[in-house]
């Protein structure tokens, strides 16, 4: 049982709580200036172990900086290799070098939220959601280890990411970007080339996120079928490429346009089926293209006389498409690769306006019909 007592210290009398840990070892908390306010600690720290949140005086002395090898660890057993490498940069120049010598136990909400707050007007909304999801989840672990008893990182007000638009390419458009790759006017063509306007025509029509179709093989591809087996994903991580499970973490088979037949088979020729469909200098990869600058991709988008687009919106031509073409929203999730037929309808869902329109006109006919039927019932009955 806690009790309080008094001791002489050199400037007067001072008290401290004796109590027993809920290992049963024994420890004190010295230096109340006031009995009542010793008393007070006492009944908290007595009511804490009754509802299972005691916390240790010395476990929250322990730094935030001690605790995120573990949590880093555990974020690479569910995170892709490109996350944990914006997770460790993330954590090496927002958050070590405000927080990685505090104490868990000092740490108060009111200057977390003035990071952030500090945070968002120098940087994206991604970037400050990413270093305090960091500082949260650290926290989160201290919780559950009974260090602190509340997490001062959450419930705060962060910053909303603003939603890009998607940028849809017309069939038409696909092509001419297409045939932009080949170079301009008095370029030499190459093979490079060539297998670059295949790639765009691929993610265009197919759907294919970056890393899945870098990551394809020759005996991936069944031409008698037109499927394509989607087993890995290539990730670019600084100069190299980590190959693992695509983002759905589940293989899956698509399908190709058979007009695309004749530019995969000529792409195919002296291949052998575990050779890459597109290579390249990044451990034989090809390497991502930015949208800006002088790359291969950024060129051709500006010949096709194109507004500035990124690689990734070609998956969002596909979407568009794939919609336009009459396909049901589980063939373009399946095609995607979306865990969900929702999750493909909340990404998409300007796709489906048009679906809107035919509710609209079928229920205006039922609408009418009903409607013909009960004045024709009274001009009956009237008569």
């Amino acid at each position: 049982m806690a009790i309080v007592k008094s001791y002489e210290t050199d400037k007067g009398i001072r008290y401290m709580v004796r109590y027993r840990m809920p290992d049963g070892t024994t420890t004190m908390k010295r230096g109340f200036r006031r009995k009542l306010d010793a008393t007070n600690w006492m009944i908290e720290k007595e009511s804490s172990k009754n509802h299972g949140t005691f916390v240790a005086e010395a476990a929250g002395m322990t730094t935030i900086g001690e605790l995120e090898p573990a949590w880093m660890a555990k974020q690479k057993t569910a995170r892709k290799p490109s996350y944990m490498r914006s997770l460790e940069t993330a954590w090496k120049t927002h958050v070590d070098p405000k927080w990685g010598n505090r104490q868990v136990k000092s740490i108060k909400a009111g200057e977390v939220q003035e990071w952030v707050s500090d945070l968002s007007e120098r940087r994206s909304a991604s970037v400050v959601l990413r270093a305090n999801g960091i500082l949260a989840g650290i926290l989160d672990d201290a919780r559950r280890d009974l260090r602190i008893a509340s997490n001062p990182a959450r419930g705060l007000t962060l910053p909303r990411r603003d939603p890009r638009a998607h940028v849809y390419l017309s069939a038409d458009e696909l092509y001419a970007l297409s045939d932009a790759c080949m170079g301009g006017k008095g370029h030499h063509r190459s093979g490079d080339d060539f297998q670059r306007s295949a790639l765009v025509l691929l993610l265009g029509t197919v759907g294919l996120r970056w890393g899945e179709a870098i990551g394809l093989r020759w005996k991936d591809v069944d031409f008698g079928r037109h499927r394509i087996n989607v087993r890995v994903s290539a990730t670019q991580v600084g100069n190299g490429v980590v190959v693992g499970l695509p983002k759905s973490w589940e293989m899956r088979k698509v399908v190709f346009p058979e007009s695309l037949d004749g530019l995969l088979r000529r792409l195919m020729d002296g291949r052998d089926a575990d050779d890459l469909l597109f290579t390249g200098p990044l451990d034989g990869y090809m390497r991502r293209p930015q949208p800006k600058g002088n790359s291969w991709y950024s060129g051709a988008v500006k010949r096709a006389g194109l507004m500035p687009m990124t690689v990734h919106d070609l998956r969002h031509t596909a979407a568009s498409l794939m919609v336009h073409s009459g396909a049901n929203v589980k063939a373009v999730q399946h095609q995607l690769g979306h865990k969900s037929a929702a999750m493909t309808l909340d990404v998409y869902t300007d796709l489906f306006d048009d679906d809107l329109d035919e509710v609209g006109e079928a229920m205006n006919a039922i609408l009418l019909r009903s409607a013909l039927k009960t004045r024709s019932k009274a001009q009956e009955r009237a008569a």
